[in-house]
């Protein structure tokens, strides 16, 4: 039977996995690391395709919504949202 590792430790397995390079099936591995223990991937799904789990390289497109960038293995279009800035500070304008 395996030892179950407390979330701390999880959480820092999962920050340093991201630190190198890394294959689709340790992927899947860590994303399921990550369910158990109900740890949110945050910034670090940006890393990964949806469709695939490889890493995200690939032509890259940025509007003003939303960057997409397009996976190198499956051809699919990851899109990601950008937070819109309120330059002018005023309150009639709104923020995402």
């Amino acid at each position: 039977m395996k030892k179950a590792i407390p979330k701390i430790e999880a959480e820092a397995k999962i920050q340093e996995f991201f630190k190198k390079d890394f294959s689709q099936e340790e992927l899947k591995k860590i994303k399921r690391l990550a369910m158990k223990y109900k740890i949110k991937l945050g910034k670090l799904r940006q890393k990964f395709c949806k469709k695939c789990f490889s890493q995200l390289k690939g032509k890259t497109r940025i509007t003003k919504i939303h960057k997409t960038i397009i996976c190198s293995h499956c051809q699919y279009k990851n899109k990601i949202n950008l937070k819109i800035r309120n330059i002018n500070n005023n309150q009639n304008d709104f923020k995402l």
